[in-house]
């Protein structure tokens, strides 16, 4: 951290930020069945783990002293946890295949219309068409179309029409029905969120853009019909992306980087958040 971002960031104030940070967080702990002892054994093992990995010291070996007194964790406690490895990003199978799929219907052009829109697929094609099992076929050779397809209809990602083409389903954008990929995606884009976050806090010159349009006082009215606009605007948007990045990676040679662009849209009645103050009318972008 800089010396000029430690002026203006504290402990306290750190902690007042984290209080409101936390609370989505601790609610669907409760809602799920962690407790409380189960969170601060998580919260722990987290503190010795990103001392150990993230705080090092030039040329020094890290020892459990040091990260005892970064973490405030006993020292026979981070003798106990420590050595775990810095957390590994699995990605299940059925999210890599299906968004991997998703994102070429969406964007190559032989599976979208003049609009941008993906088209309605029949399952077999000749050499050159598009279809169905062409797409697939485009992604990998380990799975058999049918296969595919047999699961996304199950899973309501797609449907036939009256062609028996098969049509592509917003639920495939946005998967409720499995309890896996919806806490992957949760965990991934919050990380990552709050990841580019902490880098632009703890930064003099932010690296991210990491920016709302926000306005309190509203009636429930035009909450609502500005949560339709954005919701509108924002697709377009990640569907504009998505093209692009689909075609800039066919020349990428390929490496160990990544890269996330995401964006959430909350309405709400503020008096149903602790702490938020919706009294007066405001807007912005922060």
């Amino acid at each position: 951290m800089s010396k000029s971002a430690e002026q203006y960031l504290d402990a306290a104030g750190v902690q007042s930020a984290l209080n409101r940070v936390l609370r989505p967080l601790v609610r669907l702990a409760i809602k799920c069945g962690v407790t409380f002892p189960t969170f601060v054994d998580l919260l722990r093992q987290i503190y010795v783990n990103v001392a150990e990995h993230e705080f090092t010291l030039p040329d020094k070996p890290q020892t459990d002293s040091r990260v005892s007194l970064l973490t405030g964790v006993h020292r026979k406690e981070v003798s106990r946890l420590r050595g775990a490895g810095a957390p590994v990003r699995v990605i299940p199978d059925s999210v890599s295949r299906t968004s991997a799929l998703v994102a070429r219907w969406l964007a190559d052009p032989m599976f979208t219309d003049a609009r941008g829109a993906p088209l309605p697929l029949p399952r077999m094609a000749e050499t050159g068409e598009a279809s169905f099992a062409g797409l697939v076929e485009s992604v990998t050779r380990d799975l058999r179309p049918r296969a595919v397809l047999d699961d996304w209809l199950d899973r309501k990602l797609v449907e036939t029409d009256e062609e028996d083409r098969i049509v592509l389903m917003e639920a495939a954008m946005a998967p409720r029905d499995d309890g896996e990929v919806r806490l992957y995606y949760f965990a991934r884009n919050l990380q990552d969120h709050a990841a580019a976050a902490v880098a632009n806090i703890l930064a003099d010159k932010p690296p991210f853009i990491e920016r709302a349009v926000h306005y309190d006082g509203l009636s429930e009215d035009l909450a609502r019909s500005l949560e339709a606009y954005s919701r509108k605007v924002v697709v377009e948007t990640l569907l504009h992306l998505n093209k692009h990045a689909n075609q800039a990676v066919k020349s990428d040679p390929g490496g160990t980087s990544r890269w996330n662009c995401g964006v959430y849209i909350l309405t709400a009645d503020g008096a149903s958040f602790a702490g938020e103050d919706s009294s007066k009318p405001a807007g912005g972008d922060a």
